[in-house]
Order: C-alpha cells, then structure tokens, then sequence
C-alpha cells in the first residue's frame, strides 16, 4: 500500500512539477516520540498518520506538549531531473520552516540541521529559519531513478510544533535557484534587504527594490543596482521608508545570463496611531469600581510631557493625591457614585475630565483588566528585579500614561516547602513580596499574583490545595490586587472525583478559593485559568470570578490568534458584563518566547492589527505578554491608541460579536456607551481584498451614516465612499454613529 500510495502521487505530480524542477509533498508520514532508528530507509512507517506539512502539528490533532515527533516521505527521483539545471550540482530538500529545531536525513544519512536540541546538550530555537539543505547530485546517498526515504526528526521547545509554512520541495536548482532574500528592518524606518547564493559560482544580474504605498498601489521610490553574488558574499541593500505609511517593499533580481528572476516581498512594521500631543490628554473611559473600605489604587491615565500637576475637585474624605504622579489612594467606607472632576496641567497646557468612583460590593473590575504578565517573556525565569524593571518600563514607556496598571507575576516565584506554619513561602529570586507590592502601589500600579487549586503548579512550583485561606491571607498582607488561579495540578484530585463529569466538579474548588477571597479587606481581581473546560463562561460569574479563560493558550502564530479570537471565543459574548469578562489570553505583540529565546512576535505588523483590534472588540483582557523594556515604537504604538483602547474599555460593558461572515469577510460589530457602533473588518484569507461596507449595510443597520471614524488613523471618513482595501490578515478597524 505504500509504494502504490507513493507511486500514485508522482504519477500525479510528473505533468506539472518535473517542468518546473520541482516534486513537492503536502503530506507526510507522521509519529510522534523519538526513536534514531526511524531515519533508516528501511524503518516501517505503515502504521504512522499522515500529516499536513503546511500546518503546525498542534491544530491537527497532535498534543501542543508534544516535545519529539519524526516525518517521513517516500519518493523516486527521476534523473531527466539534472538535464534542466544549468549547474548540476546539487539536490535542494527544501523543508519551509519548523518550530522548533530539526534534522534531516536522506536513507538515513544526515543532510542538515538547525537549531539544538536538549540532546545536544543545550536548546536553541531555530523556528523562524528556512530550513534548505543540499546534497551533491553525484553522491551515493541519492538513488537516482530509485526509491529514496527522506526522514525528518522535529523538537518542539513550546506550542506550536513541527513542520509549517509551505510544502516539502525536492529539485535539481539552477543558479538562480540558489539565491535567497532575507527582509529585515535594521532599524526603525529602515528596511535591509540581504541577497545571498548557496552556491560558490557567481550570479550577476539588476537588482530593484521598489517601495509601494499599500492603499494606493503608488511606487514611492525605487532603487536599481547592479550586483554580484555567491556563496560567502552576499549583497546587501537598505533602503529607507516612511514608517507611518503603510507599504509593502518589493525586491527583483533578473539574471544577465539567463534572464530568469526571482523576487520578494515584506511587510515592514507600519504606525498609524499618531503622535500624542505634548500637552495633557486623558486616556480613560472615567469611571473606576471599588468595595467599599476596599484600598483604592488608581493610577490616572493622562498623556503629556511631565512634569505634570494633578488637582481634583470635589476628592472625598479618605482619598488622596500624589499631585505629581498623578495616583489616587485611599479607600471610601460608604457605597454610592462619587463624581469628582480631575484636572491634569503641564507647561503646555491643561485638561480636565469628570471622573466617577462606583463603590459597592459588585463593583470591581467595570472594566477589562489592562497591564502584564511576567509569563510568555520570563517564564520561570521571572525575578523580582525584573517585575520591577518591567513596571518601570511601563512607566517610561507611557503605557501608564493609557491605563495598563497591573503588574501580574505568573509561576516560578514559590519556594519549594511551605514555611512551618503552613504559609507559603517565596523563592530566593524574590526578597520581599511586601516591599514589592508597596513599591508598586506607590507608583499607583496593582500587584498580581499566580497560583493553581491543586498540589503543583504548571511549571511544578506549590499550589494552594488545603491551604487556600491561608494563602488567600498572606496575598492581602502582600497587597495582592489580582489571581490567576491556574486548573493545571488540580487534574489529578478531579480525576479522582466521582461527580468528575459535572459543572460542579469544576466549580468546586474555584469556589472555595472565592470564598476566602472576598473575606480579605482589599479587591482582588479573580482571574479563573482554566482554558474553557466545562463552559466556564456560563457560571464564572457564579464563583464570583471577574474573567476567566475561554481556550487554551495563545501562541504568536496567525493559527493560534486566528482559532482562539474568531472561532472559540466568539460564541461566549452574552456573557460578558463589567465586572464578569471572557479572557481569550495574553497579547502576542513585542519580543516574546520565554527567558532567553526571546524573539519579535511571529505575528505579521497586518496580523498584531487584527489582534488588538479583535481583543478590543471582544472586552478582552489586555494583558502584555512582552518584554515592555525592549518594546519597539510600532508596539508602544499598537498598544497606546487611546480610541481604540477607549473601545475595549467602553463602560457598558457589551461584548462584540460577528455580524457577517462573507468567504474570508469577516465584520464583527460592538455597541458602545455613547450611543456609537465600533466596527471591525477582517479579511482573513491569504489575499489582499477589497471590501465596500455598503454591500452589508442593510444587515448592519448603517444606512445613515453620521459619522464614519477610522480609530487607528484617528481620523474621520467618508460616510458615503465605504469602499476599503484591507490586506490579507489585515483589519479596517471603524467607529461609526
């Protein structure tokens, strides 16, 4: 059966790829685990799954932790093959890309390998690399005309995993073929085009590099040059661009010899939000809940060169201001509405704004949670230097400045044993919780915290199971202001439990922890990690939670964002409500991947568009997952958009949801409190499109349009020419009245 299933293929491919020197495979035989003696030729793979090598293995059904899996394609290489090179050197396997590190085998020879993995002693991620690798048409390895094995051994170092991007590729490359262009930015508002060969002869040829305007398809610049290329010298090109416009950079060079071309293209990080202005400017929604006797800790959202003098009419007893911070502490014994009005001034100017304070027992959180999360950057790795420098960096950087106030530590900060008494204890790695919290509250910031209902957390640190009011306690004397209450080690003691299969069994130990929560004499954000299991978003609010996870975790991948935004979170909308929020996971923009591999977002800059604009759409939590230190102006940009962060923050508290889905159309629509629709179109295939919004206006209900507002141009529109170009994965992101 495998010979016919491999003999039926080439057959199938012979007509079309053999003119183009190329045979190309989007299926693989697939194991997971690890085994050397899998890369014979001889290995019986007849019992292994087929698999899509264009798709990471974790949205086909392959475990996320799976840590070692192999490949393997069987396949003839036809010798007439050679005769359409004009070098004939060498056989190109051309394996796209793999997270995370890989090695190849040709009839259980190794032909290359990228990346380390923990068997050779240490683990570098490889995921972004194109993995190509060439073996001499003469060598004994190939069986020309003849059966060959090729067999692929995959780490993967944190989800996704294995093969993805493009189809497996095996041909006899001409000179030409050998070239690759690498498109980076080497710095901001400079794009670097690396051409490099594979091969030792030389390539002359014309180089060009044009600079397109993405809406109108104008060409800004365009550079010409002649170049010469081979193996151990490659060319390099920059070439500056406007980086508030959004553009795409194309690149072709044509051989003088056999006028063949290649090109390519990138997608350079654009910013569309404009520049705040210098004088004051105010970035919140204006209203903040609270307990009543619950500490009060409100770090004001005002934008403007410091210093800046803060003054508030009508502050209540109880309440006082850091004039030159700008923090608001204190706490109100009485519930009620207090309506102050804050007024912020610096040298270039003043502004003020009424504010509310909503005192009562269900009055926390009436808005979605804004700040970070020490996890998809620091991993277990997190210190408390390095919370305190991320909060610090939040500061500088002016996120601050637009409301993002919690600073969340994930795992890795338990010690290995409780103290005597049964408190838990911090590691080494952090001196004092206390001093910690207070430092951060003095700067008008919250403090979060990380544990799980069970014996172990994730990442193998304690968790909290038969010590849930003594932890509870010990996170108010630390002036703990958020939990993420972690399911992981919780599923040995519910796999025990008889009633294992009901709602109940999954409310039970969240409900014990809230009990204890609420007993503390300060807000506590409660944030339930359990990844959607038992339709969480239907009793969440039962146990008092203030969000709780609607999937699995994220990952920067356009599949991972793609799966959790448009498709598991959508349904959850009726749910939402200030106070009670859907938490479709962390913010994959900036460098993340965890301690020391950290690495920019996989995310392209249309994708990390599509993922702020959907999260502000859904009322998601927005929690960075960065290093905020090393955060870029395209990030601080893509995060402090104060109208579209005034979407995710809108007061009455209405989750989004998706209104059309026309081919790879999608427009997701949200009410808002001043009377006003935000609009979302996404274009999600893999082409750019064209979509006019007057096509749908009778199912939108927009058909007199008052006022038509682009939020990341800060602009407003046409109300009659609803005619817009949006790039694949890309978004129009609208207010409309």
């Amino acid at each position: 059966m495998k010979k016919s299933f491999f003999t039926l293929l080439l057959a199938a491919l012979a007509s079309t790829q053999l003119q183009a020197q190329v045979i190309e495979f989007r299926e693989a035989k697939f194991r997971a685990g690890d085994n050397m003696e899998w890369k014979a030729s001889n290995a019986d793979d007849s019992q292994w799954r087929n698999i899509d090598v264009t798709r990471n293995w974790d949205n086909q059904g392959v475990p996320g932790n799976t840590t070692y899996a192999w490949y393997r394609v069987h396949f003839k290489l036809p010798k007439s093959m050679l005769e359409q090179s004009d070098i004939r050197e060498n056989v190109l396997f051309d394996l796209a890309k793999i997270d995370d590190t890989d090695e190849a085998y040709l009839n259980g020879h190794l032909i290359g390998k990228t990346g380390k993995m923990p068997s050779d002693g240490e683990y570098r991620s490889a995921w972004s690399q194109p993995r190509k690798y060439y073996v001499k048409a003469n060598s004994s390895w190939l069986n020309w005309d003849g059966d060959n094995v090729l067999s692929i051994r995959v780490y993967n170092g944190g989800e996704p995993g294995g093969i993805f991007g493009d189809k497996l590729k095996i041909s006899v490359p001409s000179r030409i073929d050998g070239l690759m262009m690498r498109h980076t930015e080497a710095q901001q508002g400079m794009y670097r085009m690396e051409m490099s060969s594979d091969f030792t002869s030389a390539i002359s040829g014309k180089l060009v590099a044009e600079v397109i305007d993405f809406d109108t398809d104008e060409v800004i610049s365009k550079t010409e040059k002649k170049v010469s290329v081979k193996k151990g010298k490659p060319v390099n090109l920059n070439l500056p661009y406007d980086e508030t416009r959004c553009v795409r950079i194309r690149t072709t060079f044509t051989d003088a010899a056999s006028k063949k071309s290649i090109s390519g293209s990138y997608s350079p990080k654009y910013i569309l939000t404009p520049k705040a202005p210098e004088a004051p400017r105010f970035n919140t929604t204006g209203v903040f809940g609270a307990r009543p006797k619950s500490p009060i800790i409100y770090r004001i959202p005002v934008s403007g060169v410091r210093p800046m003098k803060f003054t508030i009419k009508n502050l209540p007893n109880g309440l006082k201001l850091d004039e030159e911070k700008g923090v608001l502490s204190g706490s109100l014994s009485r519930g009620g509405d207090y309506h102050l009005n804050i007024v912020a001034e610096n040298a270039k100017g003043k502004a003020e704004m009424d504010f509310t304070l909503r005192i009562g027992d269900n009055k926390m959180a009436q808005t979605p949670p804004m700040g970070w999360n020490s996890w998809n950057c620091w991993g277990l790795s997190i210190t408390q230097d390095r919370v305190i420098s991320s909060a610090q960096a939040l500061i500088d950087k002016g996120l601050a400045d637009y409301g993002y106030s919690y600073i969340n530590i994930d795992d890795g900060w338990e010690a290995p044993e409780r103290n005597a008494d049964g408190t838990i204890a911090v590691n080494e790695k952090f001196p004092s919780m206390k001093n910690l919290g207070d430092w951060l509250h003095g700067e008008g910031l919250k403090f979060g915290i990380y544990s799980s209902p069970g014996d172990l957390t994730c990442g193998g640190y304690l968790g909290s199971i038969d010590h849930e009011k003594q932890d509870a306690e010990s996170y108010n004397s630390w002036g703990i202001d958020y939990l993420k209450y972690d399911w992981c080690g919780y599923g040995k003691k519910h796999n025990t439990e008889r009633d294992n299969q009901t709602v109940a069994s999954f409310v039970r130990p969240y409900l014990l922890m809230e009990k204890y929560l609420r007993e503390q004499p300060r807000d506590i954000f409660y944030s339930l990690c359990q990844y959607g299991m038992a339709d969480v978003w239907k009793w969440g609010h039962a146990v008092d939670a203030n969000s709780w996870r609607t999937t699995g975790d994220i990952a920067d991948t356009w599949e991972s964002m793609y799966d959790i935004g448009f498709k598991r979170n959508e349904s959850t909308y009726p749910y939402a409500q200030p106070g009670h929020w859907n938490d479709p996971d962390m913010l994959i923009v900036g460098k993340v991947g965890w301690s020391d591999n950290l690495r920019d977002s996989r995310l392209t800059p249309d994708e990390q568009y599509t993922h702020i604009s959907l999260w502000s759409i859904m009322a998601s939590n927005m929690l960075i997952g960065c290093d905020i230190a090393q955060m870029d102006d395209f990030t601080v940009a893509l995060l402090c958009n104060h109208e579209v962060n005034a979407i995710n923050q809108d007061i009455l508290g209405k989750q989004g949801k998706r209104a059309v889905e026309d081919g790879d159309i999608q427009i997701w629509t949200r009410e808002l409190s001043d009377g006003t629709r935000a609009i979302g179109i996404f274009n999600v295939g893999t082409e750019d499109a064209t979509v006019n919004l007057a096509k749908y206006s009778n199912v939108l209900n927009i058909n007199n349009l008052k006022t038509v507002r682009d939020l990341w141009r800060q602009k407003d529109l046409s109300t009659t020419n609803l005619s817009y170009k949006i790039a694949k994965h890309g978004v129009r992101l609208l207010k409309v009245k």
